[in-house]
């Protein structure tokens, strides 16, 4: 993308030894308080959208916000990707690993149409143990993941070469390469 998004990244606070000591967390709570930073995030996140999607499905809690704003400027719907437990109804679901155990997240059965081409939307990507089992569970539903956005990438941490090498399309608007 031609912008650097520098806008964007000096609306994104640092809080150094968040959760634990040694880490930079990057909190988009300072972007989202921003008007003028939000909009530029969603119209951006917008523009760097390849191809004509059907949904997108935003990854629990904050994927929620970029989702459901990402559906309005294009036209679509929004999917909800759950921790399990959260819906109602028939689901269908996906473990992924984390440091010490699992997690599992989770969509309605009849979330989406087979076939139907979806964009991925989260915050951040680090290690992308999030995105990549979000990906599976789409894909279990039938859907093509066309395209993963995101606002942040944490290089480092290897998420987005991950999904890279799964075959999705990533686009984040802004990395911080120290973590």
């Amino acid at each position: 993308m031609a912008n650097d998004n520098d806008d964007i990244r000096r609306r994104i606070r640092t809080i150094p030894d968040f959760p634990k000591p040694g880490i930079l967390f990057r909190d988009i709570t300072t972007l989202l308080l921003d008007a003028e930073g939000l909009r530029l995030t969603i119209d951006r996140m917008a523009e760097a959208v390849g191809g004509k999607v059907d949904l997108v499905a935003g990854v629990e809690a904050r994927g929620f916000l970029f989702g459901a704003a990402l559906a309005v400027k294009l036209g679509t719907g929004v999917l909800l990707i759950r921790k399990d437990g959260k819906l109602p109804g028939a689901t269908i679901a996906e473990d992924y690993a984390l440091e010490y155990g699992t997690d599992r997240i989770a969509i309605h059965a009849d979330a989406c149409a087979p076939g139907a081409r979806v964009l991925l939307v989260d915050d951040l990507i680090a290690t992308g143990g999030t995105a990549r089992a979000a990906v599976r569970l789409l894909h279990k539903a039938g859907a093509e993941v066309v395209q993963a956005a995101f606002v942040v990438d944490l290089p480092e941490l290897g998420g987005a070469d991950a999904l890279r090498g799964d075959g999705i399309a990533v686009n984040a608007l802004v990395a911080f390469d120290d973590h």
